[in-house]
């Protein structure tokens, strides 16, 4: 049995350690997110009786109708997912999950079997798989940790290689439902928001790390503040019982977080056997003894294992990271595309977890297939921007 076992009987140890360290985890997770959660809930509570959310589905209708052809045109869903697509773009993750939660919420309303996730949800869901944050602040702040010359150098590379996750992603699951994408409307918003992307590009393109941290952190804290103080001064304006409302949605909050937990702890302690049975070390050796067969450069294979954790655990990947910044130096080819990895990628099988846990859904259909290829297409996409920009 010990031959069998490489000559190590330590890994069912190793094995227990990381399901215990999981289940912990999945704790602590379910803790801290039950306060945002209850806060962001209350909120979104008195934005839908105010009608705000109702005005923002109306605005983003006619393109979230073309990607969504299920859900009617004006429905509440789309002001939610305008409000948590917003908050990803802003890096403010706190309120992106509260946000994308209710979202989900509304539009399993329209899911004719509740079970199994629709073609909209599997959408909306794969879209925040993507990694569609403009500003990668804790990737740069570590980078500035760990002594790097340039943080910033890595900002530009991220935005291109998120970006080509979020289009492989879009482009999986449109041809997986069929969604005409050519159509004007479509067409319109994506020439728009590339606009958008290149002038965002070229203003910060000059920025130190430091300039680049502060712009980010007033503009997300500036729209995060607005945001807040628009949902109050609407309901008050509109004389909603902005307290009565407010508690009742962060009740609803704490319901959400506990009907979370086991889903999330599932998801976690199949994570932790993944990495206490060493299945990644042994696909690490196998791709590098490839790659050297084939004659090709082996340096991005330093790098692969914050790219192949990341899909299972942020905390992991990030481990990951720095571990690569450590031994191979935070300004080597493999401490820059560990940077890379971790800022174009997500923690698709939590956010799979969460969002689908939330309302239910265990038959998640093409959800993994899609939201694994936008992981993939961010990860090939960073290893070519990493060539290109770091060679």
């Amino acid at each position: 049995m010990v031959q069998w076992l490489g000559g190590n009987p330590a890994i069912f140890a190793t094995l227990i350690d990381q399901l215990m360290a999981m289940a912990k985890l999945s704790v602590e997770i379910i803790i801290g997110l039950a306060g945002v959660m209850a806060l962001w809930m209350g909120l979104l509570k008195v934005a839908e009786h105010s009608g705000l959310t109702e005005r923002l589905a109306i605005w983003l209708s006619p393109l979230l109708h073309k990607l969504m052809p299920e859900v009617p045109k004006g429905h509440p869903a789309f002001g939610a997912i305008t409000m948590n697509l917003s908050a990803n773009v802003l890096g403010l993750d706190n309120a992106a999950t509260p946000m994308g939660i209710r979202a989900m919420k509304a539009l399993q309303k329209l899911n004719p079997n509740p079970d199994t996730a629709s073609n909209a949800q599997i959408l909306f869901l794969v879209l925040n798989t993507s990694s569609v944050t403009l500003f990668p602040i804790a990737v740069l702040l570590y980078r500035a940790q760990q002594g790097a010359a340039n943080p910033a150098e890595v900002f530009v590379p991220i935005l291109l290689a998120t970006s080509a996750s979020t289009l492989v992603g879009l482009l999986c699951v449109a041809w997986v439902q069929r969604i005409n994408l050519f159509n004007r409307v479509v067409m319109v918003w994506g020439a728009a928001l590339i606009a958008l992307l290149l002038a965002l590009l070229a203003t910060v393109a000059g920025y130190s790390a430091q300039q680049l941290q502060q712009f980010s952190v007033f503009w997300g804290n500036l729209a995060l503040c607005g945001f807040i103080g628009l949902i109050l001064a609407t309901g008050y304006w509109r004389r909603v019982e902005v307290f009565d409302r407010f508690v009742e949605g962060a009740k609803e909050g704490f319901q959400t977080t506990v009907s979370i937990a086991p889903y999330l702890l599932a998801m976690l302690i199949a994570i932790g056997a993944l990495r206490g049975s060493g299945a990644l070390e042994l696909f690490l050796d196998g791709l590098r003894q490839l790659v050297v067969a084939i004659g090709w450069d082996t340096r991005f294979v330093e790098a692969l294992p914050t790219a192949l954790m990341k899909p299972f655990s942020g905390s992991g990947a990030r481990a990951m990271m720095l571990e690569t910044m450590n031994t191979q130096g935070v300004d080597s080819f493999a401490g820059r595309l560990a940077a890379l990895f971790q800022g174009s990628t997500e923690t698709t099988f939590y956010v799979l977890a969460v969002y689908f846990g939330s309302v239910g859904i265990r038959h998640s259909r093409h959800a993994i297939p899609c939201g694994l290829a936008a992981d993939l297409g961010g990860i090939l996409a960073a290893i070519a921007v990493g060539y290109w920009f770091f060679g």
